[in-house]
């Protein structure tokens, strides 16, 4: 008889959605998150609409937290040439500070246990795991997710072939304040890197940019990178120029890794950003690892019900169903991220896109996906 038992590591986007997911379907689930709620992340804070009839499927009442509306795109080449266009089923700009908190209360409210602590090991014996964290917590199921994001100790320790290769991307997030508008998700390209920026509840601008870090590490911070390079960009320079900045300082993750990786790691069931991670030009990132979250949930549904009946079954059906939601996204994001990281292949893309601006959604409409259903 299976103990229905399930472990969460990474208390993020995914691993909350996925923890909510599985405590509906009436199994005992334990989140380990190292951090505490509320907490900033590095984030574009875009969710596409995709998610909205899952979402209500969990009871998750977002047009709570009152976030924007968002239905244009508008794309900026590093001279500041421009294309507009609609965003076909449009998204929410929404915190992850507002967002994670949000989840974590319905998590807690639905009966999951929230463990904050790092995990520190996870042996796979005899069919099940034994999970042990920093302050010597020992945990066992037969089921562990991995939900720990981008980059983690669990990665080094697995051995995962992605964290072994050197990655030049990092990201800097901040919140400000100023005029932009509501129904607007912006990208930006200037020389080494993308920024994104839109707006998020209670009038806040959020800006998050992916920098090379070759061309980052020449200055001598933050502030001096985004007046010498970011703000080269005209577009850029008038959203600095007119925004006041809301942390104390800008926020970094560095290391991020576009490489392929595997979705079962020593039987692990990855999702988010654990599974793969997409360009954010793609703009699909947290739309993605709502929908991963939901498949292994279901997955895990069906195999303590009986409908899977082994965990190689398991495996491979959540493999399966990954790749047929995903992989071609992930591969167009790749693609992306190889050309942009290129200045001449760069340039030559955006001129593409400045003469043929049909082509942006295009290019939008293959990293996005349908209405995610339950």
């Amino acid at each position: 008889m299976r103990d229905k038992k399930v472990i969460i590591i990474g208390g993020g986007l995914a691993g909350l959605t996925s923890a909510i997911h599985l405590s509906k379907l009436g199994l005992q689930v334990t989140v380990i998150e190292k951090n505490s709620y509320p907490k900033h992340k590095v984030c574009g804070e875009y969710i596409s609409n995709e998610v909205l009839p899952y979402f209500k499927w969990l009871d998750l009442k977002v047009s709570e937290l009152e976030p924007t509306d968002i239905s244009k795109l508008q794309f900026s080449t590093l001279n500041g040439k421009v294309i507009n266009t609609d965003l076909s089923l449009g998204g929410f700009g929404i915190s992850r500070y507002a967002l994670d908190l949000f989840l974590y209360k319905k998590a807690m409210a639905n009966g999951c246990a929230i463990v904050q602590d790092t995990v520190e090991k996870i042996v796979f014996d005899n069919d099940r795991f034994t999970v042990t964290t920093s302050n010597n917590t020992i945990l066992e199921s037969e089921i562990v997710i991995g939900a720990f994001g981008k980059r983690s100790n669990i990665d080094q320790n697995l051995s995962r072939d992605f964290i072994q290769k050197k990655s030049s991307w990092l990201a800097v997030k901040a919140h400000y304040s100023g005029d932009f508008p509501n129904d607007l998700v912006g990208l930006h390209n200037f020389k080494g890197g993308y920024c994104g920026v839109s707006k998020v509840e209670n009038n806040k601008i959020n800006i998050c940019y992916l920098a090379d870090y070759d061309t980052f590490k020449q200055y001598k911070n933050i502030e001096e990178y985004q007046d010498k390079v970011v703000s080269m960009n005209p577009h850029m320079k008038t959203v600095f120029d007119n925004s006041t900045l809301l942390f104390e300082k800008p926020i970094t993750i560095s290391q991020i890794s576009f490489s392929k990786k595997e979705t079962v790691e020593n039987h692990i069931l990855m999702i988010g950003d654990t599974a793969g991670l997409i360009h954010p030009l793609c703009g699909n990132g947290m739309a993605m690892a709502i929908h991963s979250a939901k498949i292994v949930s279901e997955l895990i549904g069906d195999y303590f019900n009986g409908s899977i009946q082994s965990r190689e079954e398991l495996e491979r059906r959540y493999f399966k169903e990954w790749n047929l939601n995903f992989n071609k996204r992930l591969k167009m994001g790749r693609l992306l991220a190889k050309i942009l990281h290129k200045q001449n292949l760069s340039g030559v893309l955006l001129r593409i896109l400045v003469l043929f601006p049909f082509l942006l959604p295009i290019i939008i409409k293959k990293t996005h996906g349908k209405p995610i259903i339950h």
